[in-house]
Parts: structure tokens; sequence; C-alpha cells
């Protein structure tokens, strides 16, 4: 069964219970689901939801992926596929596919550690206008060791780093008070 509006909406709710500071920035998600949008739909060009998995290992060392469509190193996670069940499930599965990593990975909460709205160039290749991507991050813990194997149609080299190293500071500062 795919990821209904109803998921969104309750999920939406549980993030801002909890970051109520966020609640203006999300606002945009609302309006569109209200209007009857289907924000799973990567084919709504007013806005769309898209699932990410910030990846911890034991070292406290964050997962980040080269993208190859882009050209920077950013954490895994992707758009949303008909066959998710939920918003967490389709982060987990965006990180193996483009990971490998399969093992010993949970979820550090239910609720998305951040929410970000952000623009996306128009790219004519796919005839896609510019376009808002509303990115539903999950964090992940990963223990033990694990190989990664990456999906190198979109992915191209991996490194752990410092959490210090996200450059996004909410998304940084939030990481690091749900690690202490």
């Amino acid at each position: 069964m795919p990821i209904t509006a109803d998921h969104i909406r309750t999920t939406l709710a549980e993030y801002t219970d909890a970051h109520p500071e966020d609640k203006s920035a999300l606002a945009v998600v609302h309006e569109l689901i209200d209007q009857g949008a289907d924000v799973t739909s990567r084919k709504e060009f007013r806005g769309h939801a898209t699932a990410g998995a910030l990846v911890i290992n034991n070292a406290g060392q964050a997962l980040f992926i080269r993208h190859v469509a882009l050209g920077k190193w950013l954490t895994p996670g992707g758009h949303l596929e008909p066959e998710d069940a939920d918003l967490l499930g389709a982060a987990l599965r965006e990180l193996i596919e483009e990971t490998g990593i399969t093992l010993s990975v949970s979820p550090v909460h239910a609720v998305p550690v951040h929410i970000d709205v952000h623009p996306i160039p128009a790219n004519e290749s796919k005839g896609e206008p510019a376009h808002q991507h509303f990115d539903f991050r999950y964090l992940f813990r990963l223990e033990g060791d694990q190989t990664v194997a990456l999906q190198e149609e979109e992915v191209s080299g991996y490194a752990w780093r410092s959490v210090e190293t996200i450059t996004d500071e909410t998304l940084r500062a939030r990481v690091l008070a749900s690690l202490r």
C-alpha cells in the first residue's frame, strides 16, 4: 500500500510537536495536501516528498555518498516509490539501494530528525521543471561493521565523516543532540 496523505500529515504533526519552530517552513506541504496534491508523486512539480537516511556508525561518524547526477556529497536518500508503505521504510529502502547496507541498522527515532524544504533546479533531460523537495530525513544507527556496496548508476563514492561536517546547521544540531 503506497504512502498516504494521512501518513504524511501524521508524520508532519509528530515532527512539529517535537520541533514547533519548523511549522511555518512546512506549511507549504500542508497546503499542497489540502489542495489534493499527491506529494508522494515525483510528477507533482509544485513539490513532492523524498526520504533520506542519515547513518551513524559506532565511531560516531556519518555516512556520505557522492551523488553522480548532482556531483555532490550527500546523505543517502531519494524519491518515494509506489511500494513504500511509510516514510521511514522509504528512507531505509533508499539507504539499502544506494549503499548495500542491510545488516545491523536501526532507526534512532520513528519520527524524522529533520524535514527540509529545498528547491530543485529544472532538469531538461528528464523534462522536469524547477520544483521543491520535502525531504523527510531519518536518523539510523549502524552497529558493527558493514561493507558498503554502492549503486554505481547513482553513487560514485562514499565516506564516513564527522557529524560536525554536516553543513545543514539544524540537521547537525539535531543529530548531535540525538547522539548524546
